[in-house]
């Protein structure tokens, strides 16, 4: 006949997914979670055996909402999962598309000016995401990309499958692909055997890579995991001398770069009143430094170009000096068209797309 095909895209096995709560838009920025769980068993978490193996949500689940949180004024979407680049999402068509190709869907949606991911993990940071940021601008010049030690030897006792150069080699490529993007990372200081010359190498790493920012922790073991039945053989000072070591140097390079920034010009996604005046705005660069500028309740929710005039330890200052009416901001696709060609459900509740 001529009745349009019915692919069917439920997934009865991630029936988490079906209890997320409507999008709802509260500010310019929203949370969408592209898929749950973790294969990649490093030996000091607890992920994989409290979330399970890797599960991907379709990808027009995914559009859908991100649609309907743009048609309601969401500006930047934080794509999320415990290995975001892991995912492999079936399209309506029945193929699989890949992590690369879902940042492209969502930045083709009218309105979506800016995509963040968290977290990701170096085994899957492919070409063809790094081509992403060759080619989208949308995707945001600022990567979490964890990496926990610079010491192959810890690397390789915290089963996390890759050396610190071929890290280094992604954000090599990375930097060729996109020159101004700064990187943050994960890292964990005093893992059973690390010895003093393992977390020089991490310091190496830190200088080398020179990170913007880090979520820097003490070894605690997980009851379960491999790294709890290691002997946790660093002492508790000498952790403790290694993180502030750690994070001292991390915070003069952030320091460092908000320095660059001063009488730079800077897209600011504008999120409401300043903490310090209500008289003033607040807002955040894509490097998610809060700038603080003077400017009109009309500018909230929308995208500002502030001239950077003082850098301080936890916030910047700016004044406008264009509006979004100015910028010109493509239309590629509408949230309503993707919402109208997007998933329904038929009388028993099983999803479907319908062309």
């Amino acid at each position: 006949g001529d009745r349009s095909p019915v692919v069917d895209i439920s997934f009865p096995e991630i029936e988490k997914f079906d209890r997320l709560p409507e999008p709802r838009a509260e500010g310019p920025t929203a949370f969408v979670s592209i898929m749950e769980g973790c294969n990649k068993y490093c030996t000091y978490c607890v992920v994989p055996y409290t979330r399970g193996e890797e599960v991907s949500r379709p990808s027009d689940d995914i559009l859908f909402e991100i649609a309907q949180l743009a048609a309601q004024g969401v500006r930047e979407v934080n794509l999320l999962g415990q290995n975001v680049n892991a995912w492999r999402g079936e399209n309506y068509d029945g193929t699989t598309g890949s992590f690369a190709d879902l940042l492209r869907l969502v930045a083709a949606i009218d309105g979506i000016d800016r995509i963040r991911f968290t977290t990701s993990h170096p085994i899957e940071f492919t070409d063809d995401i790094i081509e992403v940021y060759r080619d989208t601008p949308e995707l945001v010049s600022f990567l979490h990309l964890p990496v926990q030690s610079g010491s192959d030897h810890i690397l390789n006792l915290m089963g996390r499958t890759h050396t610190a150069l071929e890290y280094k080699a992604i954000i090599r490529k990375l930097r060729a692909a996109r020159p101004d993007i700064q990187i943050s990372s994960d890292f964990i200081v005093g893992f059973p055997g690390e010895t003093t010359e393992d977390f020089e190498k991490t310091m190496k790493l830190i200088a080398d890579v020179n990170f913007d920012m880090s979520y820097s922790f003490i070894f605690s073991a997980r009851p379960g995991t491999p790294a709890a039945d290691m002997v946790d053989d660093v002492p508790e000072e000498e952790k403790k001398q290694r993180l502030y070591i750690l994070q001292e140097r991390i915070n003069q390079q952030a320091m460092a770069w908000s320095r660059r920034m001063l009488g730079t010009t800077q897209r600011i996604l504008v999120e409401g009143t300043s903490r310090k005046s209500i008289m003033e705005l607040s807002g955040r660069t894509e490097n998610n430094r809060v700038v603080n500028f003077e400017g009109t309740p009309d500018m909230i929710g929308k995208f500002v170009d502030v001239e950077i005039t003082d850098v301080y330890p936890n916030s910047l200052r700016g004044k406008v000096v264009r509006t979004e009416d100015e910028m010109g901001l493509r239309m590629a696709e509408t949230p309503e068209s993707v919402i109208a060609r997007t998933r329904k459900e038929n009388d028993l509740g099983v999803g479907y797309y319908q062309p």
